[in-house]
C-alpha cells in the first residue's frame, strides 16, 4: 500500500462523515421525523436451542464463540469508553458479563476495524497480557499498528483473502476469510481510511463435521457485497450481525446497519441463525437503548421470516449455534 494510499467503498461515493457533517448532526439537522416507540412490556420471542458449540455476547461487538474446542474473541472491549481519552467520549451503560481473565482458553482474536469501539488499546494489551499466544486476524493495513504496541502474532487481510490453520494434532482446521463491509477506518484526523475494514468468514473443521460463522464487522448495506458472500460461501451455520446504530437514518445508513439493512443481510447470506450486535452498551446514536429489538422484530415480521432465526439475544446470554 503507497504512503498516500487510503482505502475506498466500492458501492458508495459519499459517506457523509466530515467534520461538517457530524456538526450537522450535532446542530439537527438530520432529525429523523419519527422515532421508534417500544411498546409497554414488549419483549423479542428468543427460543433456546441446543447444541455444543456456543456463541456469548460480552458486550457491544464482542461474541466469545466457542465450537470444536476452539475460542475466537470478535472486537474486544472492555474499557468503560470508547474514546482515544479516558475522561471522554461515549460511556458504557453497563459492565461487562465477563471479565477478561474468567476466558479459560483463547485461541484467536478478530478485530474488524480501527475504531475506538472496535479496537480498544486497554482490551488488547490485557488479552496479549493474558493470552501471549494468541493470533489476531486484522484487516490490510492494521497489522503496523500491533506491532507498534510490541504484538507480533498477526496476520492481515484484503478483501477475499484467505488464511488457514490446522492443529498440532490436526483436532482441527481453522479457514479465515475477510470479506468486504461497507464503512470506513481511522483513528485521528490524519489517518482516515489508511487501513481496510471488513468482516470475516471462519470455517471450523472436526473429525469431519464443519461449523462456518460470519462475523459482518461494522457496516452498511449495499445490493452487491453481502449476496457475493452468501454464493461464496454456502451453509453460514452463525450470522453475527450489527443492528444498532442506525438513527438519523441520513447521517448513518452509509455506514451502519439499521435492522432492516440487518434482516436484507441475513436474507442475502442464506443463514441458519443470525444474532445482534452494535446495540446495547454504548449510545453511539439517536434511536431509543431497547429500539432495536423492536425493530428488528417488526422487520422480520415484514418478511414473514421465523423470529427464531434472527436473535437480538441480550449482553451475557449465550446461545447454541
Amino acid at each position: 500500500m503507497g504512503l498516500f494510499k487510503r482505502y475506498k467503498n466500492p458501492h458508495i461515493k459519499r459517506l457523509k462523515r466530515t467534520p461538517v457533517h457530524f456538526i450537522a448532526w450535532f446542530l439537527g439537522f438530520y432529525k429523523d421525523k419519527e422515532k421508534t416507540a417500544v411498546p409497554e412490556g414488549f419483549s423479542y420471542p428468543i427460543s433456546k436451542r441446543e447444541g455444543e458449540s456456543r456463541a456469548t455476547f460480552i458486550n457491544h461487538c464482542t461474541y466469545l464463540i466457542e465450537v470444536f474446542g476452539l475460542t475466537i474473541l470478535t472486537d474486544p472491549i472492555w474499557n468503560k469508553r470508547c474514546s482515544p481519552v479516558s475522561f471522554a467520549g461515549p460511556k458504557r451503560k453497563h459492565d461487562p458479563h465477563m471479565d477478561i481473565e474468567e476466558i479459560k482458553k483463547l485461541d484467536y482474536v478478530f478485530v474488524s476495524h480501527n475504531h475506538y469501539d472496535h479496537l480498544d488499546l486497554p482490551s488488547i494489551r490485557r488479552i496479549h497480557q493474558h493470552f501471549p499466544q494468541v493470533t489476531f486476524i486484522v484487516p490490510a493495513g492494521l497489522k503496523k499498528w500491533f506491532e507498534k504496541k510490541g504484538i507480533s502474532k498477526v496476520i492481515e487481510l484484503d478483501w477475499w483473502q484467505t488464511v488457514r490453520f490446522c492443529s498440532k494434532k490436526g483436532a482441527q482446521e481453522l479457514e479465515v476469510a475477510a470479506v468486504p463491509a461497507q464503512h470506513h477506518s481511522g483513528r485521528g484526523f490524519f489517518d482516515g481510511n489508511k487501513s481496510l475494514w471488513a468482516g470475516f468468514v471462519a470455517t471450523i473443521s472436526h473429525k469431519g463435521q464443519r461449523k462456518r460463522f460470519y462475523f459482518a464487522g461494522d457496516t452498511a448495506y449495499n445490493e452487491h457485497d453481502f449476496k457475493k458472500i452468501g454464493k461464496r460461501f454456502s451453509d453460514i451455520d452463525l450470522s453475527i450481525c450489527p443492528i444498532g446504530t442506525y438513527s438519523p437514518k441520513k447521517f448513518m445508513e452509509t455506514v451502519h446497519l439499521s435492522p432492516a439493512g440487518a434482516v436484507a443481510i441475513h436474507k442475502d447470506i442464506g443463514t441458519k441463525l443470525s444474532v445482534g450486535m452494535h446495540w446495547a452498551t454504548f449510545c453511539l446514536s439517536e434511536e431509543p437503548a431497547d429500539a432495536p429489538p423492536y425493530d428488528l422484530y417488526k422487520e422480520m415480521e415484514k418478511n414473514n421470516l421465523d423470529h427464531s432465526t434472527f436473535l437480538p439475544i441480550p449482553p451475557g446470554e449465550s446461545v447454541a449455534w
